[in-house]
């Protein structure tokens, strides 16, 4: 299934979308219209291809047959012979409802026209076109060559067939496909929200500081990373938007509320690693905070946060918005959590689960710790 691919957007996503797919045989016309960006691109690209040959795990005729697959373009007219057009720009609505408007008017009725977006509305991004049963999302994840997992989302515009299509195309690039409900966040971004917004609770109550909580994670967890550690690798930035939108897009649901030292810290410029200052101070000559490795603190602490992690896939799985499978794939392919969430559950048990998110629920009364009706079910069964 060799096709002319189309990527709008040469940062960091656009450009790895477009390694995949050129590496996989396609033609590939990367379009920016920053020309400073698009010779970025390619500079880091042949960089990439470098350190590949480097390894191992491609030959020199094969960097520059990839190399000479891809065509970088100032205008969205290149896209006129594309079969599938992948946008990847900032997420701002506004913006892709222009550009999608433009892209219809360049490109043949049947060529496939996607979102990379991790939050948006697949529906409301694709309501501008005049033949919207072509529209759907194909969110990577990044570094888009190195992580497996494709989150496919149809609208209720699309049609089966461009569906059947996507998922063969993408699985046929050696991705992990998981098919998932146009919801906000979609699978991953919405099941994850508790890794990041509880952390920030039990910070924000004095319970421990944030290498404790780090540690509590990795250590009784097995998480490659603490919740403070990833949010300072992402940016406080783009976690706190994507955070900001899911509420949002939930009519406020307090599950999904956004943290008062999050959005601080956003506002301090400290947004992480690529500022050398987020939750830890990463400037030159300093040194990380250790943590306070109290095993009953760090039990209680990983117990709140792993329950309320759970409590959300099931809510994923009850409301339909992918399959059990398909989210515990979703969660260890997409973010490498060590274990599916739902499997998780069963190896702890419901019942233990389900103590822990009522006990929370009684103590503070607010509507983020209720048990889903699903988890309450099965824990009966």
């Amino acid at each position: 299934m060799k096709q002319i691919i189309g990527v709008l957007g040469a940062g960091t996503m656009g450009e790895g979308i477009a390694q995949v797919a050129a590496q996989n045989g396609h033609e590939v016309i990367l379009v920016d219209l920053n020309t400073v960006q698009l010779e970025k691109a390619k500079s880091n690209l042949k960089k990439i291809l470098t350190k590949l040959v480097e390894k191992g795990k491609i030959n020199e005729s094969e960097k520059e047959a990839i190399e000479s697959r891809i065509k970088y373009a100032n205008e969205i007219s290149e896209f006129s012979l594309c079969n599938l057009v992948i946008e990847a720009i900032i997420e701002d609505l506004g913006l892709k409802h222009k550009v999608f408007a433009s892209l219809e008017e360049i490109v043949a009725k049947d060529c496939i026209l996607a979102s990379n977006t991790s939050s948006l509305s697949i529906a409301s991004i694709g309501s501008v076109l005049k033949n919207a049963n072509r529209i759907i999302g194909i969110h990577f994840f990044n570094p888009a060559p190195i992580m497996p997992l494709v989150e496919i989302i149809p609208a209720v515009q699309t049609t089966e067939e461009t569906l059947i299509y996507t998922v063969e195309l993408i699985k046929s690039w050696k991705k992990t496909v998981v098919v998932c409900k146009d919801t906000p966040g979609f699978i991953v971004n919405r099941v994850a929200r508790p890794f990041y917004g509880e952390a920030l609770r039990i910070y924000e109550e004095g319970i421990a500081d944030f290498a404790t909580i780090d540690w509590a994670m990795t250590h009784f967890g097995g998480f490659k990373m603490g919740p403070f550690t990833l949010m300072d690798y992402i940016g406080n930035d783009i976690n706190y938007a994507v955070t900001e939108s899911v509420f949002q897009a939930f009519y406020y649901d307090p599950r999904f509320k956004p943290s008062f030292t999050q959005k601080r810290h956003r506002e301090a410029g400290y947004l992480g690693r690529k500022t050398s200052r987020g939750y830890y101070n990463y400037a030159e000559g300093t040194t990380l905070p250790l943590p306070t490795e109290n095993a009953e603190i760090g039990k209680q602490i990983f117990n709140r946060i792993l329950a309320m992690l759970i409590n959300e896939a099931f809510d994923a799985v009850f409301m339909q918005v992918g399959s059990k499978e398909d989210i515990d794939l979703a969660m260890t392919k997409g973010v490498n959590y060590p274990k599916g969430l739902l499997a998780w559950a069963d190896e702890i048990g419901l019942n233990n689960v389900l103590a822990q998110l009522q006990a929370l629920f009684e103590e503070y009364g607010e509507d983020r710790y209720r048990p889903n009706p699903l988890l309450k079910r099965m824990a009966r069964i």
